[in-house]
This record gives structure tokens, C-alpha cells and sequence, in this order.
């Protein structure tokens, strides 16, 4: 059976999502996203020599890979929008909205605060309140969120709950 465009059938990893877009990118003349794809696939790849031993990055590694990639092109977006450089501004746009479609799909405020609530809830049932119970609270609502939820966020939130 043909494939047809945007199927990426038997392809297992989010590297190999990727390859196979860069493919379709190519076949199709998306020079930008074709360039942000290539861009996305040397960082995962530059993350995989980096240290001493070489590896080859889990699904969740390489999402970790993508969120620090796509927090620089918004961060740089708002940098050039600053700046009055609106054209360099909406490429970085254009490149994060590539960069987006790869990562899951985010957690909202509300979702994320109710588990700040639970593990506040927890974290003081065990005697831990305030200040203390922070870095406690922050790991266990990263490890119940995964990757759903920006980190500076969560902190944001835990900080607001525990006053």
C-alpha cells in the first residue's frame, strides 16, 4: 500500500518522526520547516554525544531536548519583537510552531495546580509546611507531570500555594 504524505507508519521514535519529516520536508520544498527540522535533529543529536560516553536519547530525553529548544525560539521571538525586528521575530514564531507539533500537548494552569494542591496536601500530612516542603512538593509534581508542564511554572505555582 502507497504511503501517503504525513503518514508516518512503523516509524518508533520521536528521532525517527523526525527523519521521516525531514524526508517529506524536502519532497514538499518547506524550506523552513525542513531548516527547523534539521535544526531539531542536531540538537537531539549533539545531546547524544554530549558527556562522556555517547547515547542514543529515550522518547521523554529527546521531548526534554525539544521544550529547550523551543523555550530559546520563544524567548528569542519576544527578544526580537523588543527590538522592533519583526521579521527575525515571526521566523523564530514559525520555527517554535514547527518545534510545538513535536512536544505533547501542554497541561493547563488549573490541571497543574490541582496537583500542587494534592502533593501540598501530602508533603504536610508527612510534616513538611512551607519554605521546607518546596523542593519536595516541586519534585513530586515534576514526576506526576512529566513533561506536561514547564518547570518555572510548576515552581511559580507550588511557591503561590505554599505562601
Amino acid at each position: 500500500m502507497p504511503r501517503k504524505r504525513g503518514q508516518n507508519r512503523g516509524v518508533t521514535t520521536l528521532k525517527d518522526r523526525i527523519k521521516a519529516d525531514i524526508t517529506e520536508a524536502m519532497k514538499a520544498r518547506e524550506e523552513a520547516k525542513l531548516s527547523t527540522l534539521r535544526m531539531v535533529l542536531s540538537a537531539i543529536q549533539n545531546a547524544e554525544v554530549a558527556g562522556d560516553e555517547a547515547i542514543v536519547l529515550t522518547d521523554d530525553q529527546a521531548i526534554k531536548v525539544l521544550q529547550s529548544e523551543a523555550k530559546k525560539r520563544a524567548e528569542s521571538a519576544q527578544i526580537y519583537a523588543d527590538a522592533g525586528r519583526t521579521e527575525a521575530a515571526a521566523k523564530e514564531r514559525a520555527e517554535l510552531a514547527v518545534i510545538e507539533a513535536y512536544l505533547p500537548a501542554a497541561m493547563s494552569d488549573d490541571e497543574v495546580a490541582a496537583i500542587v494542591a494534592d502533593e501540598i496536601a501530602k508533603a504536610a500530612a508527612a510534616g513538611q509546611t512551607g519554605g521546607k516542603a518546596m523542593g519536595a512538593v516541586v519534585k513530586a509534581v515534576r514526576d506526576r507531570v512529566g513533561s506536561g508542564a514547564d518547570g518555572a511554572k510548576i515552581a511559580a505555582l507550588v511557591k503561590s500555594a505554599l505562601g
